[in-house]
């Protein structure tokens, strides 16, 4: 009985499982964040790259997102 007792007030797996959620949270976070950023950084280039092109001479091609 005191060791079903102790089994149920034993937490040491639950906080191990809060942790992994909070981490894969977080990398989830992350992975959005740098893909927003990816895309813009995208969009930020690919307008230098029409402007350059736009000039006499100009022989830009960048689309690559």
């Amino acid at each position: 009985m005191n060791a079903i007792k102790r089994f149920l007030k034993d937490e040491e797996g639950a906080v191990a499982i809060e942790y992994a959620l909070l981490a894969a949270l977080i990398a989830i976070v992350i992975a959005v964040g740098a893909t927003a950023l990816g895309n813009q950084l995208c969009a930020f280039f690919n307008g230098i790259a029409t402007w350059l092109d736009a000039t006499p001479g100009g022989a830009f091609a960048l689309d690559a997102c």
